[in-house]
């Protein structure tokens, strides 16, 4: 069997303290083909840096790259995939990490032997679940199995804040995966490919990784959870039930104003960029029905949100340059699409 090369990028910005748990996690891997690009996105505080250098530099498969400015997440994964796929031995795969993630010896052993089971996957994903790095332990609640989408475009962790009590033991296609420690094929990344970037560099950080998942989608790929594969994640964010439109509403708030101004105008972007006319008439009416309630609802509490709109017509311009490039070249039809949601 064929065992492809995998690159991991690892961007951090400001986390040390996860670099530890992180790395030795990944240098621990049974699987042997792996390089590691460490990335660090000009971190006001250069104590990850400085660690990294010292307890890793010795390692021949470790490259360290100290960026003079914040690129934020999309560009710096962008960064990271150029490095592993445009030199003379390309990998065959690329991971994009999180630091607070921990994988199991055993996880690209086994993600790798799965996704080259079947060439038409672009992305696969283990069974993520949390790591409670306070009391330094591993926890029985999902963190990520995968996205899910709502027919009103809302798109989340399928079972995030659950407990694992196999309800996700089963393999299959997925609307999307989760940017916290994606695998993706290097052939699909490159067929994806709009105006030279992998993630959409207009998002800066947040959703990129449901972009990527959607677009994969419309170019006729497949996106993939296997919960054979083990890994642990600290998620700074929280690990939260996101299902019911109560739950959302009581842990929005434990969100930044950060978090929620990129978020919110990612999302439009990301709509605008990737949603066929076809699957978004079937889906008219709840779609209609977000539209509608939103402003209301950020005028009354999240007046802030105004900025965020803003800042998306300021870049509507670019992102629908993009639109047309997708929609020339996707392959699926509306009929195929609408299954997802």
């Amino acid at each position: 069997m064929h065992k492809g090369k995998i690159s991991i990028v690892l961007i951090h910005y400001n986390t040390p303290q996860y670099l530890r748990t992180c790395l030795d996690s990944i240098f621990a891997q049974t699987y042997e083909d792996i390089e590691v690009f460490f990335i660090d996105n000009n971190s006001p505080d250069k104590e990850g840096l400085e660690y990294v250098k010292k307890e890793y530099g010795h390692k021949e498969t470790l490259e360290i790259i100290d960026n003079s400015e914040n690129l934020g997440y999309a560009k710096a994964a962008n960064q990271g995939i150029k490095m592993a796929i445009e030199k003379e031995n390309p990998s065959d795969y690329v991971v994009i990490t999180n630091p607070d993630i921990i994988y199991t010896p055993k996880y690209f052993e086994k993600i790798i032997a799965r996704i080259e089971k079947d060439p038409k996957i672009s992305a696969i994903t283990g069974k993520v679940l949390k790591f409670d790095f306070e009391k330094k332990e591993k926890t029985n609640l999902i963190d990520t199995v995968g996205l899910f989408a709502y027919k009103n475009r809302r798109i989340i962790d399928r079972g995030q804040g659950m407990e694992d009590e196999g309800q996700y033991d089963k393999e299959e296609e997925v609307f999307g995966v989760s940017g916290a420690c994606p695998l993706y094929r290097r052939t699909a990344l490159e067929d994806v490919k709009v105006m030279g970037e992998y993630f959409d560099e207009d998002f800066f950080m947040y959703k990129e990784d449901v972009d990527l998942s959607w677009r994969f989608l419309l170019y006729g790929w497949k996106n993939f959870y296997y919960p054979g594969a083990v890994a642990y994640h600290g998620r700074g964010t929280g690990v939260y039930k996101r299902s019911t439109t109560g739950e959302i509403l009581k842990n929005r708030g434990k969100l930044s104003k950060f978090q929620k101004k990129y978020s919110f105008k990612n999302q439009l972007l990301m709509e605008k960029k990737n949603d066929l006319i076809g699957t978004f008439f079937s889906n008219f009416f709840p779609i209609m029905l977000k539209k509608i309630l939103t402003p209301f609802y950020i005028t009354l509490r999240e007046p802030y949100l105004w900025g965020s709109y803003i800042a998306y017509l300021h870049q509507l311009p670019h992102i629908l340059k993009k639109r047309a490039i997708i929609m020339k070249n996707r392959r699926v039809t509306a009929k195929e699409m609408k299954r997802w949601f």
